[in-house]
């Protein structure tokens, strides 16, 4: 991991409060994984004490740029927003365990479930996962069809459904109701979304194999301060814990309690 004020190639608003801001430096070439983040300092002094975490969405190794997409819902992430080309930023990182594609062989069949800001990350894994041979279904769920984001992006990668709450685009519903009414297979699960989501999906495929990425607030984004703790499920006690910004923000499925 690296501090680096790393200069901004773009920014654009691509749903309402959404973001993609495409970001510049050497940063980019000690991202290892998809599913690690960043930490983001909004802006230059003392007006914001705690930097953001922002996942990263995918890397460009040759131009050594990287895309962030995230929420405009607070100060922080606002100020953000106001960046233009040519700014700089500063930013720690990358910092997490990202997802792993090890296990996957050519000819898998990989079900990909994502929610409002929890889906840019599934990109980047989208991308890995084809590079290895293997299938990508993708199924993201969103408020109403105003919402949508990266629709035509993972549409590239291979099949994908969309639900939203209003009927508006795609299913009425949830992402289980597009699965179960789809009736979708698959050797492996990924999932990163709200945590009502993941607890559905886990509900659900108790038994899948894969991985689920958790947002949460952090503070130091490195595990020092413990403000972003999750109980690991084996644990009988109830005293165990997992650090989401350092032993996370992915982890095997069935591994934590969501």
């Amino acid at each position: 991991m690296i501090k680096e004020n790393m200069r901004v190639e773009a920014q654009r608003e691509i749903a309402p409060a959404i973001y993609e801001i495409t970001l510049f430096g050497e940063l980019v070439t000690h991202v290892s994984a998809p599913g690690q983040f960043l930490h983001i300092k909004p802006a230059p002094g003392t007006e914001f004490t705690l930097r953001r975490p922002l996942s990263i969405s995918h890397v460009n190794e040759a131009d050594k740029t990287l895309t962030v997409i995230y929420r405009a819902d607070g100060q922080g992430t606002k100020r953000i927003s106001e960046k233009r080309p040519g700014d700089v930023i500063n930013v720690f990182g990358p910092l997490g365990n990202g997802f792993s594609t090890s296990s996957i062989q050519s000819g898998d069949q990989v079900l990909i479930v994502g929610g409002g800001v929890g889906i840019p990350p599934l990109y980047g894994l989208a991308k890995d996962i084809l590079k290895k041979g293997a299938s990508v279904t993708t199924v993201l769920g969103f408020a109403d069809a105003s919402a949508v984001f990266y629709k035509d992006v993972f549409e590239a990668q291979g099949p994908l459904f969309i639900s939203t709450m209003d009927g508006s685009e795609g299913t009425k519903g949830v992402v289980t109701d597009v699965i179960r009414e789809q009736g979708l297979s698959f050797d492996y699960l990924y999932a990163c979304g709200p945590n009502p989501m993941l607890r559905a999906l886990n509900k659900d495929y108790s038994e899948a194999r894969g991985a689920v990425s958790l947002e949460e607030r952090m503070g130091c984004g490195i595990g020092a301060c413990f403000a972003c703790v999750c109980h690991p499920v084996d644990d009988p006690t109830g005293t165990g814990y997992r650090k989401i910004c350092s032993d996370g923000p992915v982890f095997n499925w069935g591994e934590v309690i969501i």
